[in-house]
């Protein structure tokens, strides 16, 4: 791990993410969501498989959970959700205080990648997909702050990169004076302004 490297506790990103899925309704599962393909309970279904994924990768122990490439089917939400995906969230958290998750290589989504990338892939994911769920669910959304600006820094790194769109969608232009975490959300292919009637 170099000095730059930089680790963060996602313990309050997984508390605020898992706040929102426990608001989400029965009723709301069909509904849908920032991502075009995705309804709640397709969203919830990636969160769950994601967190299990990247706890994996922060273990380093690597297996069908990291290997998945998660866009090669449409996630599907099994019934013990709601008492899974918190009980994951947190081993996601407590997985990523080990500094040694943010060393070395690992692997998730099927890629190879390095400890500290893997982090801050992870870290996107809370919080992008945290403001999926509750714009989808009509939540607020109060992201952890230094989850969001590691995922800003994240975001705006990558929106130059020619293969970023293998993981994200174009770039929504923004204006520099805007919210963070709408500079953020614009950043990984989002229209920061949906609503569930768009």
């Amino acid at each position: 791990m170099t000095d730059t490297t930089p680790t963060l506790d996602l313990g309050p990103q997984t508390a605020v993410v898992a706040r929102l899925a426990e608001g989400v309704t029965d009723e709301q599962l069909a509904d849908p969501t920032p991502c075009p393909e995705y309804a709640v309970r397709n969203v919830l279904a990636h969160l769950v498989h994601l967190t299990v994924a990247f706890r994996d990768a922060g273990r380093k122990d690597l297996g069908v959970t990291t290997d998945t490439n998660p866009g090669s089917t449409l996630p599907e939400l099994g019934q013990g959700w709601r008492e899974e995906l918190p009980k994951v969230l947190g081993e996601l958290a407590e997985a990523w205080r080990d500094p040694a998750a943010w060393t070395g290589m690992t692997r998730a989504g099927g890629v190879d990648l390095p400890g500290e990338i893997a982090g801050l892939v992870a870290t996107d994911e809370l919080v992008i997909h945290g403001w999926d769920l509750a714009r989808a669910t009509g939540q607020s959304y109060a992201p952890d702050p230094a989850a969001l600006r590691i995922c800003h820094d994240f975001l705006a790194a990558a929106a130059d990169d020619p293969d970023r769109g293998e993981i994200f969608g174009p770039v929504v232009p923004v204006e520099e004076d805007a919210a963070l975490l709408d500079r953020a959300v614009g950043l990984s292919g989002r229209e920061p302004g949906w609503t569930r009637v768009s």
